[in-house]
C-alpha cells in the first residue's frame, strides 16, 4: 500500500487490535480517529483533510452529546421558526439527555440511539412521537457532521418506530348539520362554521383578524396561526405559501360571522374598559386570544356533547369539509387550495378514500357520454 506523503495523514494498526488515524490540523496539533478497522478511520481521516482544506475548522475539543445538543439548538435558533424551535429543544431536554446525554459524541453509535427509541416507547411515548424524536436527532448529527464533530451520522444506521396513521374520523352530512345545530347557542358559533365550511386549521381560526375578513365579498384572507410559544400566544406567520390563501365562505358562514360580530359588540360595550381591545375575530369573554387548549375543552368537548356526537379532534372537522365537498365531486384541485395543501398529491393521498366514488361517478359521466344520454 503506497505510503502517504507529507499533509495527507497516517494510517496505523495499534497493538490493542485498533486503528487510528491522525492529521495534522495546524499549529502544531494533530487530530485523531479511533476505529474497529481502516475504512472507518480512512473515512473519517479523509473527510477531516477535506474540512480542512475547505478551510473548515476541525473541531478537536471532546463534546458530550448534551454539550454538543445544547450547543446546536442554541446556534440554530435564530434561522428556524420558534415554534419547531420549541419541538426540537423539547426533545432534546426531555428524552435524549437524561439517558445518551454524558456519552462522548466520539463515541455515540447507532445501538446508543436505538436503545434510546426503545426505551421511550417502553416509557408510553407514541410511535409517531419517538420517529419525531428520531427527525430531531437526525438533523443535529447531519449539522454535526457538516461541523466535523464527528465523522458519520450514526442516526443513518437506525431504523425508527414506524409512523402509524391516525384513523380519519368524518362526520356525514346529516352529523354535520347535527353539529351546527347545536352550535346556533355557542359564542363560538362563527367559528365551527368557518371550520365545517372551510376547512381551516385550528391555529388559522384563533388567529384570524377582522381586518382580514370581507363579509360583503363573502371571502377572508388565511395570513397567520395563532401558537403558542415562550413568549405566550403570537400569530406566527404561514408556514408555506400556500397556507396564506384566500377562502371563499359559504352563506351559512357570513351570516355566522355576522352574528358573532354583532354578539362580540355586546360584549365589548357591557365589559367597556375591561375589554382587552384587539383584532381577532374570535376571543375569550374579556377580549383576549383563545388558547387552544382551553378552547378544546370548554367549548369543543361540550359541543360534541351538546349536538350527541362521540368525541373526535378538532382537525377531524378539516377532515368532514374536505370529505364533504370532495364527496360532491368538486375538482381536488379546487380542494387543496381550499385547504392550503402544497400540492395536489397531499389531498389526494388524505382522501383516497373518497376518490372511489369519485371515479364512479367519472364512469357513469363517461357512459352517458358515449351512449348519448
Amino acid at each position: 500500500m503506497a505510503k502517504r506523503s507529507n499533509g495527507e495523514g497516517s494510517i496505523y494498526q495499534r497493538r490493542d487490535g485498533r486503528w487510528c488515524a491522525s492529521v495534522s490540523i495546524g499549529r502544531g496539533k494533530r487530530k485523531h480517529f479511533l476505529g474497529s478497522n481502516r475504512g472507518d478511520v480512512a473515512r473519517q481521516l479523509n473527510s477531516a483533510l477535506k474540512s480542512r482544506d475547505d478551510g473548515v475548522p476541525t473541531i478537536i475539543k471532546r463534546q458530550t452529546v448534551e454539550q454538543y445538543l445544547k450547543s446546536w439548538l442554541d446556534i440554530i435558533k435564530p434561522s428556524i421558526r420558534e415554534r419547531t424551535w420549541v419541538r426540537y429543544e423539547q426533545y432534546v431536554r426531555l428524552h435524549a439527555i437524561p439517558r445518551i446525554g454524558k456519552l462522548s459524541m466520539e463515541k455515540l453509535t447507532a445501538q446508543h440511539l436505538q436503545r434510546l427509541y426503545a426505551d421511550r416507547l417502553d416509557a408510553g411515548l407514541s410511535p409517531t412521537t419517538v420517529h419525531h424524536l428520531h427527525a430531531t436527532m437526525h438533523k443535529a448529527l447531519s449539522q454535526a457532521v457538516r461541523w466535523n464533530v464527528v465523522a458519520r451520522n450514526v442516526a443513518d444506521l437506525v431504523d425508527p418506530p414506524r409512523i402509524v396513521k391516525h384513523e380519519m374520523e368524518t362526520l356525514s352530512p346529516e352529523n354535520a348539520r347535527r353539529l351546527l345545530s347545536a352550535a346556533t347557542a355557542d359564542r363560538m358559533e362563527g367559528l365551527f362554521t368557518l371550520a365545517l365550511t372551510t376547512g381551516m386549521r385550528e391555529g388559522e381560526l384563533l388567529g384570524l383578524r377582522w381586518r382580514d375578513v370581507r363579509l360583503d365579498d363573502a371571502t377572508l384572507e388565511v395570513r397567520g396561526s395563532l401558537q403558542r410559544v415562550a413568549a405566550g400566544l403570537v400569530v406566527m406567520e404561514p408556514k408555506t405559501k400556500h397556507s396564506r390563501r384566500r377562502v371563499g365562505l359559504t352563506e351559512a358562514a357570513v351570516a355566522a360571522l355576522r352574528r358573532h360580530r354583532v354578539r362580540q359588540a355586546e360584549e365589548r360595550r357591557r365589559l367597556g374598559a375591561r375589554w382587552a381591545e384587539s383584532d381577532f375575530v374570535f376571543t375569550d369573554e374579556v377580549g383576549m386570544p383563545i388558547d387552544a387548549t382551553k378552547f378544546l375543552r370548554n367549548s369543543f368537548r361540550p359541543l360534541l356533547r351538546a349536538a350527541g356526537l362521540p368525541d373526535m379532534r378538532f382537525h377531524d372537522l378539516r377532515h368532514t369539509a374536505a370529505t364533504l365537498v370532495l364527496g360532491r365531486g368538486i375538482h381536488p384541485k379546487i380542494v387543496s387550495e381550499m385547504l392550503g395543501h402544497s400540492q395536489i398529491a397531499i389531498t389526494l393521498d388524505l382522501y383516497s378514500h373518497v376518490t372511489p366514488t369519485m371515479q364512479r361517478e367519472a364512469t357513469l359521466a363517461m357512459d352517458a357520454i358515449v351512449s348519448g344520454r
